[in-house]
C-alpha cells in the first residue's frame, strides 16, 4: 500500500477506540515497569556474544515512522523505498532491499562521534531490523541498541511503547512522552536494567510510534553489555535528546517501508448478553474486563472504604494504592485461564474446597522484593480454569521499603475478593 494510501487509513481510523503465575504472576507488581524489556525480548532468538543485546533488546521493539530527523552528514547505505505491492497480509519480514550492514552504517552515522564496535544487525529480511554494538566516546564502554518493527499504532503494542509506568511499581529516574507535528508519539524514558535496583544498570530509552505503524526504539546502557557487565560510566553515553534524534531520524524510513503493514489487533468480543454491560456491575461480566475494573466494583460491595491514590494496570493485571493515613499499600489482581485440568499451574490448596469446587490457596509471608515487606496471598481456582489471584503487601512498592505493619486489607476480604460470585460463568 503506498505511503500516502496508509497515512490515509490511518487518519480514518484515528477516532476508533481500544481495549487495552512463579504463582500466578508474583512478579507482575512490577509487570508494568517491566512490560517493554519483555517486549523487546520476545523475538529474540540468537545470542552467544555480549552484542546478542541487540537481539534482546531490540526483539518486539517498537519501530517508528521516520518522516523527519537529523540525516548527519557522514556517507550512509540508504535503499530506495521498495515498489508498493498492496498486499498488506504479506510475511511479516520485509524483502530485504536493507541489509544488515546498511542498518548499521546507519546508527554510525547517527552516533556522534566516538566509536561502535562488534557491530550486529539484522536487515529487512528479518521481522525485526536491528543495529547495536559496543560505543566508545572515551568515557566508558556502553552498549547501544536500535530497532524497528511495524504495530497497530492504535494497538496494545504501540500504546505500551509509549506510556509511562507507574513509579508505585516501577522505578525509574524521568518519563516523558511528546506528540510530534506530524501525530508521532514519542517516549523518552530513564531507568534500570533491575527495577530492584540490585546492580548500577541504567537503561535509557527512546521510543517512536507514527500513526502509520512505524515504531524505533532506542537503547543505551552505561555498560558495555545489557546484562552481566560491570558498570563502566555514571550514565550511558548519549543525552536523552539525542537519543531522540536516534529515533526519530529519516534514515530509518527505508528500512521501515519495506516492512509490511500488520493487521489491526483483534479486540476481544464480549460474551453474549454482556456486551453493554462491561462497566455496569454485572457479575456475570467480571470475568472478561480488564482487572483494574474488576477490582473497582468489587471494592465497594465489599464495603471497602479506604481512599486509593493510584490505581493500574492492563488487561488481566490491575492493583490498586491505599492510603488510610498509616501507610500505603498495594493490592494487586491478577486474572489467568488454566486450560489444563489437572491445574498444573496451581500451587495446591490449604484450604477445604469451596461449595462449587473452587481450589484455595492462602499465604502469609515475606515478600521476595523490599526490605521488610510482607505480601498477603489469596490463590484460587475454579473448576472451569478460571485462576483469581489477589495480593495485598504492607507498602506501595513492592521493590521499597515496607511503610506499615501489615497489609490495608484484612485477610477475609482478600478471600472475599478472589471468592467472589461474580467470577463464575453463568448457565442460561
Amino acid at each position: 500500500m503506498p505511503f500516502e494510501d496508509e497515512l490515509g487509513v490511518a487518519l480514518r481510523r484515528a477516532g476508533d477506540g481500544f481495549t487495552a503465575d512463579r504463582d500466578a504472576l508474583a512478579e507482575a507488581g512490577e509487570q508494568r515497569g517491566r512490560r517493554l524489556v519483555a517486549v523487546r525480548r520476545r523475538a529474540a532468538v540468537a545470542g552467544g556474544s555480549v552484542l546478542a543485546l541487540a537481539l534482546i533488546a531490540a526483539a518486539g521493539a517498537y519501530a517508528g515512522g521516520l518522516l523527519d530527523g537529523n540525516a548527519g552528514t557522514t556517507s550512509v547505505y540508504v535503499a530506495a523505498p521498495p515498489t508498493p505491492t498492496g498486499d498488506d497480509k504479506g510475511p511479516r519480514a520485509g524483502s530485504g532491499r536493507v541489509t544488515a550492514e546498511q542498518m548499521i552504517a546507519n546508527l554510525r552515522a547517527l552516533l556522534p562521534g566516538g566509536q561502535l564496535t562488534g557491530p550486529v544487525g539484522r536487515g529487512t529480511d528479518d521481522q525485526v531490523p536491528t543495529a547495536s554494538g559496543v560505543y566508545d566516546d572515551g568515557k566508558g564502554k556502553a552498549a547501544v541498541s536500535l530497532s524497528l518493527n511495524r504495530v497497530d499504532p492504535y494497538g496494545n503494542q504501540a500504546r505500551a511503547g509509549t506510556e509511562c509506568g507507574d513509579k508505585n511499581l516501577e522505578r525509574y529516574d524521568y518519563c516523558g512522552t511528546e506528540q510530534l507535528a506530524d501525530g508521532s508519539t514519542v517516549l523518552l524514558h530513564k531507568g534500570y536494567e533491575y527495577t530492584d535496583r540490585r546492580e548500577d544498570t541504567k537503561v535509557w530509552r527512546a521510543v517512536r510510534v507514527t500513526p502509520q505503524g512505524f515504531m524505533v526504539e532506542a537503547n543505551e546502557w552505561n555498560a558495555p553489555a545489557e546484562k552481566g557487565a560491570a558498570v563502566s560510566r555514571s550514565n550511558p553515553p548519549l543525552p536523552i535528546d539525542q537519543l531522540k534524534t536516534l529515533v526519530t531520524s529519516d534514515l530509518w524510513y527505508p528500512a521501515l517501508m519495506d516492512l509490511p503493514a500488520v493487521e489491526p489487533e483483534a479486540q476481544p468480543a464480549p460474551e453474549a448478553g454482556t456486551g453493554a454491560q462491561t462497566r455496569t456491575g454485572s457479575p456475570t461480566a467480571l470475568r472478561d474486563r480488564p482487572a483494574v475494573e474488576a477490582l473497582e466494583e468489587l471494592l465497594p460491595g465489599l464495603g471497602v472504604r479506604i481512599p486509593v491514590v493510584s490505581r493500574g494496570g492492563e488487561g488481566r493485571y490491575g492493583y490498586v494504592v491505599f492510603d488510610d493515613g498509616k501507610g500505603r499499600s498495594l493490592l494487586q489482581l491478577n486474572l489467568s485461564e488454566d486450560r489444563d485440568s489437572g491445574h498444573s499451574g496451581f500451587p495446591g490448596p490449604n484450604l477445604p474446597p469451596q461449595p462449587d469446587g473452587t481450589l484455595v490457596r492462602v499465604t502469609q509471608g515475606p515478600g521476595e522484593k523490599g526490605k521488610g515487606v510482607t505480601e498477603w496471598k489469596v490463590d484460587t481456582i475454579r473448576t472451569d480454569g478460571l485462576r483469581v489471584v489477589v495480593s495485598a503487601f504492607n507498602t506501595a512498592d513492592q521493590n521499597g521499603t515496607a511503610t506499615r505493619e501489615e497489609p490495608a486489607l484484612t485477610l477475609d476480604r482478600l478471600k472475599a475478593l478472589a471468592l467472589a460470585p461474580g467470577w463464575n460463568r453463568t448457565r442460561n
